[in-house]
């Protein structure tokens, strides 16, 4: 994670985040996980260039709001059964680059209740917004 940070694309970035956020998802290959939701949590890293983010007038329309970011964890997470952490971590970081001022984000998903001798699994994806071919 660091080396990305020396990106020159994540230069003049306010990174915000959100940690641990915790939802119910029906999510999972094994028989048991098909039975009932189960924890997941979610973590956040929107990365927004500053002169999109540098509020002049102290308001919340002026920035990246963190509803916007639990919005779009509970719509991707939604009722359906996922199979996969990959295909849920990959839509949430679409839907998040689909915020015209978010430069670049990192997700990760972890599960803490699969599996009884470790704290938890999970998968972690980075994108950058694509840039527009001239």
């Amino acid at each position: 994670m660091n080396g990305l940070l020396a990106d020159p694309r994540l230069a003049g970035c306010r990174r915000l985040f959100l940690r641990d956020h915790l939802v119910n998802a029906r999510i999972g290959v094994h028989a048991f996980e098909k039975q009932a939701a189960q924890r997941l949590l979610v973590n956040v890293d929107l990365y927004v260039p500053l002169a999109a983010s540098t509020p002049q007038r102290d308001r919340l329309d002026e920035v990246v709001d963190y509803d916007f970011i639990r919005t779009v964890i509970a719509e991707c997470a939604g009722e359906d059964h996922i199979e996969l952490q990959e295909t849920l971590c990959d839509a949430i970081a679409v839907h998040l680059l689909g915020h015209p001022q978010v430069r670049a984000v990192r997700v990760s998903t972890e599960k803490p209740d699969v599996y009884a001798d470790c704290a938890a699994v999970g998968i972690e994806v980075f994108h950058f917004r694509q840039e527009r071919q001239a």
